[in-house]
């Protein structure tokens, strides 16, 4: 895969068969993926002087923990088969200042991630807007790709969704239903026993607000989705037979399982908001299971992946 292809993953029509040929709807064994979200620059300097509504006009710290995160990344032995980043990519909003530069120091940032590496974006309500439009989302995708998009990658299914046409579709009300739509189409031939393309051996989910917190009936909250929305997409997902959803937003590590649905909320690349580090999440797949584990920076690049998740790479 060539460098541009790794660092700009572009998903024509919205979909594309894999992160490298068909082969990838085959399941050839367990493998891992890092899952990162909130690199947000310009959220550090803008949270201390208490003026999150603006664009923060520093965002050095956050170039620097991006590159750490690289770094670690790229020394990981064996190699993640991809990265996806779960929102928030910056902090400036569409239209205001800071954003193009912003915009351009992440995409350097994130060019020192070794080419054997896809990286994956998702898109979160700083890169939309709160109340996405028709604009905003064509900006976002012109510069980081399709805001909603599956891929296959070692016999997983991925699917990655626009979450803040969930929580706030009032000014694109067209785009909300065209992915709906594609939704709807994705899960069904998933789990279809009917269906002639391959069956996966799980369904994972990408997106930038997480369903809940900590649990399906807790109260509506700027860092979930709202209850009627989040049942709605609980059912589903469970009855496709979805095995994990993976969000960040929340600047803190959270989640649950309810109903053998994985809700995987993790903390911040950038500015943390609770007590946990700057960091990312190694995610590994096996035949069975999809196990996760937090690792901050430093941890991962002083001592890369754990002994106990190694053997479950090697079964």
């Amino acid at each position: 895969m060539a460098e541009s292809e790794n660092i700009f993953l572009k998903a024509k029509h919205r979909t594309f068969s894999g992160l490298t040929e068909d082969a990838e709807h085959k399941w050839t064994g367990p493998f891992f993926f890092i899952q990162a979200a909130d690199p947000q620059l310009g959220l550090m300097k803008a949270w201390r002087d208490g003026d999150c509504d603006g664009g923060g006009e520093e965002w050095a710290e956050e170039v620097e923990l991006t590159k750490q995160a690289v770094e670690a990344i790229n020394q990981l032995r064996p190699r993640p088969r991809f990265m996806v980043l779960c929102g928030d990519l910056v902090h400036a909003m569409p239209g205001t200042p800071f954003r193009e530069g912003q915009e351009k120091d992440l995409k350097a940032a994130l060019k020192g991630t070794d080419p054997s590496i896809p990286l994956v974006f998702v898109s979160g309500n700083h890169d939309l807007g709160n109340t996405p439009t028709p604009s905003t989302v064509e900006q976002y995708c012109r510069e980081w790709g399709d805001d909603y998009f599956s891929f296959w990658v070692g016999g997983v299914l991925c699917l990655v969704l626009n979450s803040q046409l969930f929580f706030d579709a009032s000014a694109c009300p067209e785009l909300r239903e065209a992915q709906e739509a594609w939704l709807e189409a994705q899960l069904s031939r998933a789990s279809s026993s009917s269906s002639t393309e391959p069956k996966p051996k799980h369904i994972l989910i990408f997106q930038h607000i997480p369903l809940y917190l900590k649990s399906p009936d807790e109260e509506d909250d700027y860092f979930n989705l709202q209850r009627t929305v989040r049942q709605n997409l609980l059912d589903r997902f469970k009855k496709a037979g979805v095995k994990a959803v993976f969000s960040g937003h929340y600047h803190r590590n959270a989640g649950g399982c309810h109903g053998g649905l994985d809700m995987v909320v993790s903390s911040a690349i950038g500015c943390q908001l609770g007590e946990d580090t700057h960091g990312v999440r190694v995610v590994v797949v096996t035949a069975d299971n999809v196990i996760h584990r937090y690792y901050s920076l430093e941890q991962l690049r002083a001592r890369g992946l754990d002994e106990d998740l190694k053997k479950l790479l090697q079964a």
